[in-house]
């Protein structure tokens, strides 16, 4: 007697990098109820992944309904980002208020928060369940962020949450030229991610280059007067 074929996934699975786009394929075996073991084999795409540049991204919202993810930190997506794109953040201000988590505070604010203007953060743990409520697993989603890291590791978690349609701004928002997205906020999208004394940066150097060039000048004019405000050391 026949046996009732019942298909079910192998731990057959493999990754490809083909033109910006990785591809996961899975492959199934189908086993006998009755012991008898027949094997068909078939291969599906599970889901994929496309990394595309700023133009290129800007072609899938308008021509193949993509909707724009901003997964950012709050603080970088007040200071810009695209417009009507959904804010869901992959990390969230690290609030918590053990000693450890102090300690790691202090030091951070201290060093990365003051030159960099980085906020301290921790892995949202809400991130898949808000996108669950937001968007189906069929639908055409552009992850976008500052650098491109964040945005590759929100794709990862979506993909193995079954979500088969996700794409990644190569570089994030910093490598996007003016104008190329309809943005909201006090600066460009490219300047999202700069905040702290790096924003200042370089007006010191300007500043100290040009009292370097006048003292520089100074001397070579007025060197007597310049030997007199500074002296030779002996």
């Amino acid at each position: 007697m026949a046996g009732i074929i019942s298909p079910s996934p192998t731990a057959l699975y493999f990754t490809s990098n083909v033109g910006g786009r990785r591809l996961k394929a899975v492959s199934w075996a189908g086993k006998s109820v009755s012991g008898n073991v027949i094997r068909r084999r078939s291969l599906r795409i599970a889901a994929e992944l496309k990394f595309v540049n700023a133009e290129e991204a800007k072609q899938l919202i308008a021509e193949e309904g993509y909707s724009v993810v901003d997964v950012r930190d709050k603080t970088q997506f007040e200071r810009a980002h695209i417009k009507s794109c959904s804010h869901i953040p992959l990390f969230i201000y690290n609030e918590d208020n053990d000693i450890g988590t102090i300690i790691k505070r202090t030091v951070h604010n201290n060093f990365s928060g003051l030159f960099f203007g980085l906020p301290f953060t921790k892995v949202n743990p809400e991130f898949l369940k808000s996108v669950r409520n937001e968007f189906s697993q069929d639908s055409k989603l552009l992850l976008v962020c500052q650098e491109g890291l964040r945005s590759a590791a929100a794709a990862s978690r979506l993909e193995e949450a079954g979500y088969e349609n996700i794409a990644c701004v190569t570089s994030g928002l910093q490598s996007v030229k003016p104008g190329t997205f309809e943005s909201v906020g006090s600066t460009e999208l490219q300047n999202a991610g700069k905040a702290g004394l790096i924003t200042i940066q370089g007006k010191i150097s300007a500043v100290l280059g040009t009292v370097l060039v006048c003292a520089y000048l100074f001397i070579q004019f007025f060197p007597d007067q310049a030997e007199k405000l500074f002296p030779p050391t002996s």
